[in-house]
């Protein structure tokens, strides 16, 4: 494998892995989140698992053994709540936009243009939970952690 192709699928990996982690996170969201915010939190949720889904195929036409999901993921807070739940909503989404950052980074053509969308979506999903934006949406937030992981990690 040339070393493009495997640094693709590291990056891809990568984004399998933080969608994994993002499921995980909206079905806490799901559980705290209002009533108001549940056709939100739900389309959140079918997204990523979409996206997932996606990310095992693509993985697996590039010969690689999907990443599987972690039995479970340690939150950033505690979500008791429903303005917690919307935090988390918004963390999970800032950390796969870090993810899809580096993966539009390390493809070309039609891998480059869904991972673009893919941060695209992330980064407008992060702005509604948040009710308000950031000006590079997933690179701050790697500034911060150090990393490109989705918010709940392992």
């Amino acid at each position: 494998m040339s070393k493009a192709k495997a640094g693709e699928l590291t990056a891809l990996q990568a984004a399998l892995a933080a969608e994994h982690a993002a499921v995980y996170g909206y079905g806490v969201v799901g559980g705290a989140i209002r009533e108001g915010r549940r056709d939100e939190a739900r389309g959140g949720y079918d997204a990523h698992r979409e996206r997932r889904d996606d990310l095992v195929r693509e993985v697996l036409e590039l010969g690689g053994e999907p990443v599987a999901a972690e039995a479970g993921y340690a939150l950033p807070f505690p979500v008791p709540d429903s303005p917690a739940a919307a935090r988390l909503a918004a963390a999970v989404e800032d950390g796969v936009a870090g993810v899809y950052s580096d993966l539009v980074r390390a493809t070309t053509g039609e891998r480059r243009r869904a991972a673009a969308a893919a941060l695209s979506e992330a980064a407008v999903r992060a702005v509604r939970w948040r009710g308000e934006s950031v000006a590079f949406p997933g690179l701050a937030e790697r500034a911060a952690t150090g990393s490109a992981s989705a918010t709940p990690t392992a």
